[in-house]
């Protein structure tokens, strides 16, 4: 796990597919948190490349 300093806090309003989704993929990659499944998933968004 990332242990940087965490300093701010962003809100997000998601829908319940939404959420169900998130929480498959951290059960299924035995992520701990729901905030650290999000953190790795937009870390592997960004990771992309969109041409």
């Amino acid at each position: 796990m990332n242990k940087k300093l965490r300093k701010h806090r962003i809100p997000i309003m998601m829908s319940d597919d939404e959420l169900t989704s998130v929480d498959d993929w951290r059960f299924n990659n035995r992520v701990a948190t729901r905030s650290e499944a999000i953190r790795r998933l937009c870390q592997l968004g960004l990771a992309l490349k969109v041409e």
